[in-house]
């Protein structure tokens, strides 16, 4: 018999003595593992076993199609199991000779009754059944018409029998048993796959979990503080995460396959659902996010003259589109790190002692770091050990309304001509979010990179990359708030390597009458201060270097000037001579002289390549090749820059630098005697925020010297002076002065930036209290140049030219000591 009886109704043949009488020898005697198989006998009664259980199966031991395990070779009687790829009961089938067809590979029985049948002792008749195999070729072929089309018709399948002499009915249980082989394969495969996934999800999620019970810091390697939060939270947070990344990806496909995005399908989660309050979705290392909106502070916050404005608490952040196909994991991040870093600086802004107290000259107050740790949990992670946190706050009154100031922060071009002294490089990598309302800036959020600067060699640029996240609280009153990306960088890629770093940072704007707003702005930064020398580290604790108190000041200096020159009613001491488009055309170029001058000494307006490294005893020198853009001249353009301290007072040096009837004692343009003021314009109440056209000594012998004049620009405020001057055509100043385009005026910048020197500053920032009102009696003088040495831009730079500037530097520095009698 062949391998169908031991599930047939009649038990198998004999006593299996022959090959005639028995059909288990025939099938022994046929089967590819005849040497291995057990005695007849014992087949016989292992069959007449099987008989007897419902749940017996047929193995197939040679077809590449069959569904069913092949058998072990230690016995007969594990080919009677049941293979785990086919179960004939779960495939629905009723009929059981559709059961023993659908079971048939590649292999066929035909049965009949037979005259060699022998009774079995139970007296039953045993049915002999004929064993058919398929052709190498019939399997070749029937696997390439399988290939071409899995479901053939009734049609299809008599053409292929006929072609292979097999029935029709052969051919359909072939195919049916090839698909559900296919089927088995594919999810016996998938099965894997989402095996080995669970088991890195559990992974993870065991040491996500042994990270929460014992966080370490990453860089003290001690106990970090998580704040008091309760564990079911830290729970809610993590799964928050998980739904919210399914989400992104049950979008991504929806909108690949459905060609439309989820949002567009009824019964899609309700808007309220976006802004849930379970949105706390913790940073990369554990400490992002970890403001709870729950705090117990106050939420109002005083503007003064009797308007209160209560700013409400960011609510965590919304679902991000899906519109968009590219969805990264990654802005989710950089968006709750912005809810977080604006909840923050609305707390900073509105308590006030004992978590900030006034430094003693009343320019801004400090931060108490000791109650800052207790309170607010690190927002981008632990301080580095080597870093110096320097934290102020600054409130101020300032000549614009709150949607200008809003644009012009927003707006990387305007915010650095606004704060062109302390910005100068900027650009935005990415506007991650931004409004839906065409125009509003609420909601906006930026990824900028900018260079932060203080005018003297001996203090590096500070590169930061950070986010800005701008947001309307109440009519009238806007907050925006910079952060940097430190924990979302280390959290994703190793951590770039700064010298500082920007904790929540910005300003809080409310709109008060006659077009003026009320400013609260706070810098909180973290740097290194090894890379500081000692003659600038007092004034950068003091917070005047780059803390609120010179964000406050230089804004007003500059609305106030804005104002000022677009007026068309001339100021008292102005120069009546120069219509109101003259004036608004020498301002536009003075300010450039003084941007310039500013990027040149920090070497952050144009790419500059080193030549020798400044120091309080050295002259720091940088080249460039100028190929002669719109308002530069052609050549090689050397830029030297030293710093110096001198025992005078800020004010008095200031004075005295601006001041053309002694400028002749320092500048070689003068050729040694007074110059001659011809115009004068006013920028603000300070007499010390002026735009100056001087003309040299008009007794001087040589002719080109007297078509050149001096275009100078002076400002100042609490932190700091700025003389910035360049040698300009006079043809050129008579087109300016009639209110021609300034834009292609050629010139090179020199000047100077003055600074107190901060030395009675205490280690903490605050000025102490002594006999001359807490007021430093030095000063830090900058000296810039930057110098035509060859007017064609593929020359050589010459020592020769090296050793002219330094002489220039020397000369210019020896007439200003000689004039205060410091030598």
């Amino acid at each position: 018999m062949s391998f169908g009886g031991f599930i047939g109704s009649s038990s198998s043949g004999g006593n299996g003595g022959g090959d005639g009488g028995s059909g288990v020898s025939r099938v022994v005697a046929d089967s590819p593992y005849n040497n291995t198989m057990p005695p007849a006998a014992t087949i016989a009664h292992q069959s007449q076993q099987l008989v007897t259980s419902p749940l017996t199966q047929p193995m197939f031991n040679s077809s590449p199609l069959s569904l069913a395990l092949k058998p072990k070779m230690e016995g007969i009687g594990d080919m009677g199991l049941i293979g785990e790829n086919f179960d004939a009961v779960a495939m629905g089938r009723s009929s059981r000779e559709d059961e023993y067809e659908s079971r048939s590979g590649s292999d066929n029985l035909d049965g009949g009754a037979s005259g060699d049948d022998q009774d079995t002792p139970l007296g039953k008749s045993s049915r002999k059944k004929k064993y058919h195999r398929h052709t190498p070729y019939q399997i070749q072929q029937l696997e390439a018409a399988f290939k071409e089309n899995p479901h053939p018709d009734e049609k299809a399948r008599l053409e292929l029998g006929k072609r292979l002499t097999l029935e029709s009915r052969q051919v359909k249980f072939w195919f049916q048993n090839r698909r559900t082989q296919m089927k088995t394969q594919l999810e016996r495969h998938e099965n894997a796959i989402l095996k080995q996934e669970n088991d890195k999800l559990r992974i993870e999620n065991i040491a996500m979990k042994e990270a929460m019970r014992s966080p370490m810091c990453g860089h003290c390697g001690g106990q970090a503080i998580l704040g008091e939060i309760h564990i079911e939270e830290h729970h809610l947070r993590i799964e928050n995460a998980r739904l919210r990344d399914e989400l992104n990806r049950i979008c991504v496909l929806a909108n690949k396959f459905l060609g439309r995005p989820l949002g567009s399908f009824p019964g899609t989660m309700p808007p309220g659902m976006a802004n849930s309050g379970l949105e706390l979705a913790v940073g990369r290392n554990g400490f992002g996010a970890m403001n709870s909106v729950d705090t117990a502070l106050p939420m109002g916050l005083d503007f003064g003259n009797g308007l209160s404005s209560p700013l409400t608490m960011m609510s965590p952040r919304p679902t991000p589109s899906m519109s968009n196909t590219d969805v990264s994991f990654d802005k989710s991040m950089l968006m709750e790190l912005a809810f977080a870093a604006m909840n923050e600086l609305l707390k900073l802004a509105e308590i006030g002692d004992p978590l900030w107290f006034r430094n003693f000259d009343g320019s801004g107050e400090a931060l108490n770091l000791e109650d800052y740790a207790r309170s607010f949990p690190p927002c981008i992670g632990m301080k580095p050990s080597n870093f110096t946190t320097e934290a102020t706050k600054a409130t101020g009154t300032v000549m614009i309304n709150c949607l200008a100031l809003v644009e012009t922060l927003m707006d990387t071009s305007r915010w650095v001509e606004m704060f062109s002294s302390i910005v100068g490089r900027t650009s935005t990598i990415d506007v991650i979010s931004s409004s839906s309302t065409s125009g509003s800036r609420n909601g906006n959020l930026q990824l900028i990179q900018a260079e932060f600067q203080v005018l003297s060699a001996l203090v590096p640029v500070r590169q930061v990359k950070f986010l800005r996240f701008c947001k309307q609280h109440a009519e009238g009153v806007w907050a925006v708030v910079d952060v940097s990306i430190d924990a979302i960088q280390e959290g994703s890629q190793p951590r770039e390597a700064g010298n500082c770093r920007r904790l929540p940072s910005g300003c809080i704007v409310q709109d008060l009458p006659n077009g003026y707003s009320k400013v609260i702005w706070i810098e909180h930064m973290e740097y290194d201060e090894n890379t500081i020398h000692n003659f600038y580290r007092p004034f950068i604790r003091s917070g005047r270097g780059f803390g609120a108190q010179r964000w406050i000041a230089t804004l007003q200096r500059q609305c106030e000037c804005l104002a000022v020159i677009t007026s068309s009613a001339v100021p008292s001491g102005d120069s009546a001579v120069v219509s109101p488009s003259g004036r608004r055309s020498i301002a536009m170029l003075a300010r450039r002289i003084t941007r310039n001058f500013c990027g040149g000494v920090c070497a952050t307006f144009y790419k500059w390549e080193p030549i020798q490294t400044g120091t309080a005893e050295d002259t720091k020198l940088m080249m460039r090749k100028s190929i002669g853009e719109p308002g530069e001249p052609p050549g090689i353009v050397l830029s030297a820059t030293r710093t110096i301290w001198l025992p005078v007072t800020h004010q008095r040096l200031f004075d005295f630098l601006r001041n053309e009837q002694t400028r002749s004692q320092w500048d070689v343009l003068s050729h040694g005697g007074p110059m001659h003021q011809i115009v004068h314009i006013a920028k603000g109440q300070d007499l010390g925020n002026s735009i100056s056209l001087f003309r040299a000594n008009a007794a001087a012998s040589d002719a080109n010297q007297n078509s050149m004049l001096i275009l100078q620009d002076s400002c100042t405020d609490v932190s700091g002076s700025i003389v910035a001057y360049a040698a300009v055509d006079t043809a050129e100043m008579n087109v300016v002065m009639s209110g021609g385009d300034s834009s292609c005026v050629a010139f090179l910048p020199s000047g100077f930036a003055i600074v107190p020197d901060c030395f009675q500053n205490s280690n903490n920032g605050m000025l102490e209290k002594e006999d001359n009102g807490g007021s430093s009696n030095g000063s830090l003088l900058t000296l810039g140049f930057q110098i035509l040495v060859n007017s064609l831009p593929a020359a050589k730079l010459t020592m020769e030219s090296v050793d002219t500037v330094n002489a220039l530097i020397s000369r210019t520095l020896q007439g200003i000591k000689t004039a205060f009698q410091c030598n």
